[in-house]
């Protein structure tokens, strides 16, 4: 596949990938640092670890659409840091499902253009978003 073939609706579920990215990136780093008390103290360390991976996986679909000619978006999704814990991780919960979902459809996308490079690239990073899933699911648990 060249750079020349890739779809614009294939660039376009990218640039989605990077907004929601760049936003959950925000959105947990700022409840690492925001929440306070016994059950911050409880989820803050494992919400930066989150950030972090997340900021990792906009930097590499931004490079691949790239790749392709395209301008990676500089705006994020919108940002929810929650006023209390569950209303927070609930939300944090469904920013992870609607990941999946997006990332499932990116990886047909590119399987049906014969873009090995942006399946794998999603492939991995969908494994990433499932563990985050599981985890504000586990959290969510009383």
């Amino acid at each position: 596949m060249t750079a020349s073939k890739v779809s614009s609706e294939l660039l376009d579920l990218m640039n989605q990938a990077i907004a929601r990215e760049m936003q959950v990136a925000i959105q947990y780093m700022w409840q690492h640092v925001l929440w306070r008390g016994v059950q911050g103290f409880a989820v803050k360390d494992e919400l930066k670890t989150i950030a972090v991976e997340e900021m990792k996986h906009a930097e590499a679909i931004a490079e691949r659409l790239a790749y392709f000619g395209g301008t990676p978006t500089t705006k994020p999704s919108p940002i929810f840091v929650g006023e209390t814990l569950e209303q927070m991780l609930e939300r944090d919960k469904a920013d992870e499902e609607e990941a999946i979902a997006l990332y499932k459809r990116i990886i047909d996308v590119a399987r049906k253009a014969g873009d090995e490079v942006t399946d794998e690239l999603f492939r991995g990073i969908l494994a990433d978003e499932e563990e985050h899933h599981d985890t504000f699911t586990g959290l969510l648990e009383k």
